[in-house]
């Protein structure tokens, strides 16, 4: 059976929509897509197809019951390999505040280009070249606030009755977020007020302050921000702006997925987009898979802040019991329940990209046209590359969603050391060198045209064998594998250390005499980056066991990554445990690393 309706959407300045919108709505057995041939794509029709009945039951209307507890979960329990699509749901379809025809009517009459733009899709030639694909960026990053995260803000405060605008608004954030709060609140001349963690960098907050914000600086995570935010939010009668999990915001956000559909010429294969909280892809999915089903919609995760793949895997929202903070503006434990909802319907999968391929990608889209991502900003063009390489796709549109721009100066040393890492143009190698007269040369000699990038040695009296840690330009893996070979065969054993965390962060910075200290425990700490804070770890520890290594390296993020060593007798490493435990700062354990017992010991 086939409905046919008609849509004729308010006229908006900023956007050019057809006149009258015809959709055809079609049950379509087939709008589920696969993955085992991923250069078949549909055209894009002028007539768009929507499914009018769900493909599987319908859950049963929820009870009144209490909500059971979320499932505890560790991002390192879902991994595989990058570019591959998984966590793909069951696209059960469930009850919710909106249904599907409701978004696409909200989206269309939207109110966000008051205060927002509709930012271009750009062909980013030299991907598009490397990879072999037509690669498009939505450059969200163009936005006023450097963001897309104006657009949810200022459509849910808009639709705001004006005695409640009186009231003021509060919500908490570490930065984008907040940065649309602040500007939708100028726009419609209401009192905001922003509660972000006492770890916030300067600049962020001080851009909140300029906006006409009141920034109040609160407790050492989000989590302690947003209940301050929420408490007096009651307190004073302000209404809580949520960051995704709001059918208001979700819809603002969705206006980017509408204008992707008006602004692309031919047929997309697929939509990549990152997922923190889930308001952005639930907002485009809502809108692209009602007009255009046979559109994938991708999320895209860095594998150590992977909520929504683990809630898709498991079929409900997940708590993760950690999350890697590199990428901030998607570091969320918790999922939105709204936004699980429609992810579980809808999206087509997550894919899960490194720490250095992002790196790589804010290279990536540096040299594309001088534009400098932040870390949450660039995770699509990861995953839209590593997912065109996995699949082998050719010759067809992908879209990336470069979501925000708010990146911390600090953070770009780091973001320089791991890109080459990231494209696989610099290698981290270990070689055990005779210690004797002329090995350093025969050294040099096996290593050939490749181009050392670092070196790290140092003579130690009463060892054999001299152990060095350097890095290497590499054009391609084979001239890397035949160095390896060259070395090997001239007895001169080399270990690939490219892809071991610790020896990035910490032991090249490191590197100098090993030594046997008896009774040595290594932990991985992250600090708030706050006065007091090393002073409160000094206090749990100490003089009670004796530090034997330190190295901190400030990275510009939120929490300080820190390598400590101590000598700690095994009867007393319940009592350790016990100290760490108490303290409240995030650790796991280093000691047994192979890269710390290789370089260290």
């Amino acid at each position: 059976m086939e409905a046919i309706c008609f849509l004729t959407p308010p006229h908006q300045s900023h956007l050019q929509l057809p006149k009258h919108l015809h959709f055809q709505t079609k049950h379509n057995s087939n709008a589920t897509a696969t993955f085992t041939n991923p250069k078949k794509h549909n055209s894009l029709k002028t007539i768009a197809k929507i499914s009018a009945e769900p493909a599987l039951a319908v859950a049963p209307p929820p009870q009144n019951l209490p909500p059971p507890p979320l499932l505890k979960a560790s991002p390192s329990s879902l991994q595989y390999e990058a570019g591959m699509v998984g966590a793909v749901p069951d696209h059960m379809v469930t009850p919710g505040p909106l249904n599907a025809m409701e978004y696409l009517t909200n989206i269309f009459s939207s109110k966000v280009y008051d205060v927002a733009y509709e930012t271009p899709l750009e062909l980013a030639s030299k991907l598009s070249s490397r990879l072999g694909v037509n690669f498009w960026l939505k450059r969200e990053d163009l936005q006023p606030v450097f963001s897309f995260k104006l657009r949810g803000a200022y459509n849910m405060m808009a639709k705001l009755p004006e005695e409640q605008l009186e009231k003021g608004v509060i919500c908490s954030s570490a930065g984008n977020h907040a940065q649309g709060v602040a500007l939708a609140a100028q726009k419609l001349g209401c009192n905001a007020v922003i509660a972000m963690p006492v770890t916030t960098p300067e600049i962020k907050w001080k851009s909140v302050e300029r906006l006409g914000a009141t920034v109040v600086l609160v407790g050492d995570s989000y989590d302690e921000a947003q209940a301050y935010a929420k408490k007096r939010a009651k307190e004073e009668g302000r209404t809580f702006v949520a960051p995704f999990d709001d059918p208001d915001v979700i819809t603002g956000q969705g206006t980017t997925g509408m204008e992707i559909v008006r602004q692309m010429k031919g047929p997309i294969h697929a939509i990549f987009v990152p997922v923190g909280g889930g308001g952005l892809i639930a907002g485009i999915a809502a809108f692209v898979k009602r007009v255009s089903p046979e559109v994938k919609i991708i999320g895209v995760e860095p594998s150590d802040a992977n909520a929504m793949a683990l809630s898709l895997h498991h079929g409900k929202r997940v708590i993760l019991d950690e999350v890697g903070g590199f990428a901030d503006g998607v570091a969320v434990k918790v999922v939105g329940e709204e936004t699980f909802r429609l992810c579980r319907e809808l999206l087509d999968g997550v894919v899960l990209v490194s720490r250095d391929a992002i790196c790589a990608s804010i290279k990536d889209m540096f040299e594309e046209n001088r534009s400098i991502l932040e870390p949450a900003g660039a995770l699509s063009l990861a995953g839209a590359e590593a997912y065109c390489k996995y699949y082998n796709l050719k010759d067809a549109n992908v879209v990336a969603i470069a979501s925000g721009a708010n990146m911390n100066f600090d953070r770009l040393r780091l973001v320089t050391e791991l890109a080459d890492v990231g494209r696989q143009r610099e290698a981290v190698l270990a070689t055990f060198l005779p210690e004797e007269r002329g090995s350093f040369k025969r050294f040099a000699e096996k290593v050939g045209p490749m181009n050392i990038t670092e070196f790290r040695y140092r003579f130690v009296s009463d060892k054999e064998e001299a152990l060095v840690l350097y890095s290497v330009g590499v054009h391609t893996k084979s001239d890397l594998d035949a160095m390896v070979e060259r070395m090997e065969s001239s007895q001169l054993r080399t270990i690939n250390l490219t892809n071991n965390d610790l020896v990035k962060d910490h032991l090249r910075h490191l590197m100098g005499a090993r030594s046997d200290v008896q009774n040595e425990l290594l932990c991985r700490f992250v600090f708030p980056e706050r006065p007091g804070a090393l002073m409160k770890f000094l206090d749990a520890f100490s003089p009670s066991w004796n530090i034997t290594l330190f190295h901190y390296r400030g990275q510009g993020e939120a929490g300080a990554n820190v390598l400590v060593g101590f000598q700690i007798p095994s009867s007393e490493m319940e009592e350790f445990k016990n100290h760490a435990n108490r303290l409240g700062f995030s650790y796991m354990e280093e000691t047994s690393n192979y890269a710390f017992q290789l370089l260290m010991r």
